[in-house]
């Protein structure tokens, strides 16, 4: 499988077939889907005339690749962006090296790049993680790979905790725990191939912050209904935008749940669906007649027939599930077209927490709908509204309130 031959046939004529069947079940038109087939193909072919197979597709081998087809005349899937989906199907394949289309040949470049692989193999993270972790250590690498030092043997505690200092001054403490984390990773990950003598992780202080010391910040009924009207339900986009933001504002969902929904996971005949939360907890919670209504409107008069199971899904081929930041970007968009300051998605599970409460129910039901581990964690939400929070006091030793 993929390995060197010199005969007529290349070493990937085998993959053509799978390859197109999995471009349409993305949802690829059909002319895509046979042009990078056929892509697929001429490679295979070239690779077969310079005796390589596919593990030999190196970055440069696959730059030398395309400026063959330049000079052949080629018209179509001329860049490494262009044939990213062959790249892409042949390592989900095995056939292929794992590499990064970023590599300049630098030092920072080559260490980037060995850190993705490192990333993918041995810790195994899911496409967002290793999206934030790779541009936390493009970062931290950049800054410290100038021409003076091209490499990082000689970085202090000192200059990390600088680092970390400014980096998170502008940020927001989830945000900033966030940012910390990735830069631990990649600390360990330069002492562990040797390239700084000592481990620096314990120069990374975690931010802090006390329990309850902030409000949640909410948005008012105005704001829902502009972020909800902004949606133009007579367009796909549209229909999809308008239920992931109900779902938010009706059922408290975080945007990583939002992402996660399965089509399997709606129980359309008891009016349920299946969330995956925090700590793989799984919950059911009842769907309310409006965020049931714009779900099927999407998967009915929106959602395109692909392969992928998720409810939401990209507008464009690769016909994909919607990542959590891609969910994020939707609240961002909304917000715009209304008119409103930045808005993140966690503000809209705020807000659902909030109206609940406003509309009279209890804290323990809050909790059980924002699926909370503890009643602690839900008290919170009680600083917004007097009575509520005059339910959860304590009396005062001697009767006084």
């Amino acid at each position: 499988m993929g390995g060197k031959q010199t005969g007529g046939l290349g070493p990937l004529d085998g993959y053509v077939g799978g390859f197109r069947a999995a471009l349409m079940g993305l949802g690829y038109a059909r002319g895509s889907a046979y042009g990078l087939s056929r892509v697929l193909a001429h490679l295979s072919r070239w690779l077969g005339e310079h005796e390589l197979g596919g593990q030999d597709l190196t970055a440069d081998i696959v730059t030398e690749f395309l400026q063959v087809r330049r000079t052949a005349g080629c018209g179509q899937w001329l860049s490494l962006r262009g044939v990213a989906p062959v790249l892409e199907y042949l390592r989900d394949v095995g056939v292929a090296p794992v590499w990064s289309p970023d590599v300049a040949g630098t030092p920072a470049e080559e260490l980037l790049a060995s850190y993705e692989i490192y990333l993918v193999r041995e810790r195994g993270l899911a496409a967002s993680s290793l999206y934030h972790y790779l541009r936390v250590a493009r970062v931290f690498i950049l800054a410290h790979c100038g021409p003076a030092r091209p490499m990082l043997e000689d970085l202090t505690a000192a200059e990390v905790g600088e680092f970390v200092l400014v980096a998170c001054q502008a940020r927001g403490v989830a945000s900033a725990k966030q940012f910390v984390k990735a830069v631990r990773a990649l600390l360990r990950y330069l002492h562990l191939v040797g390239v700084t003598q000592a481990a620096l992780t314990g120069a990374v202080l975690s931010p802090v912050s006390r329990p309850g010391s902030s409000l949640p910040r909410s948005i008012d009924r105005a704001q829902v209904r502009g972020l909800l009207n902004s949606c133009d339900r007579r367009t796909v986009v549209g229909r999809r935008d308008f239920a992931v933001l109900l779902l938010q504002l009706r059922l408290g969902l975080r945007a990583g749940e939002v992402a996660a929904l399965r089509l399997r996971d709606f129980d359309w005949r008891r009016g349920e669906v299946l969330v995956r939360g925090k700590g793989n907890r799984e919950e059911r919670l009842p769907v309310p007649v409006d965020v049931g209504e714009a779900v099927a409107d999407w998967l009915c008069q929106g959602r395109r027939r692909c392969s992928d199971s998720h409810v939401f899904t990209t507008m464009r081929a690769p016909t994909r599930g919607l990542t959590r930041s891609a969910v994020s970007a939707v609240v961002g968009r909304a917000a715009q077209r209304a008119g409103m300051s930045e808005l993140t998605a966690h503000r809209l599970r705020h807000t659902a927490a909030t109206d609940m409460l406003r509309s009279g129910a209890s804290l323990r039901e809050v909790g059980q709908v924002l699926r909370h581990a503890s009643l602690l964690s839900t008290t919170i939400y009680a600083k917004v509204d007097h009575a509520a929070l005059s339910a959860v006091a304590r009396s005062w030793p001697g009767g006084a309130r």
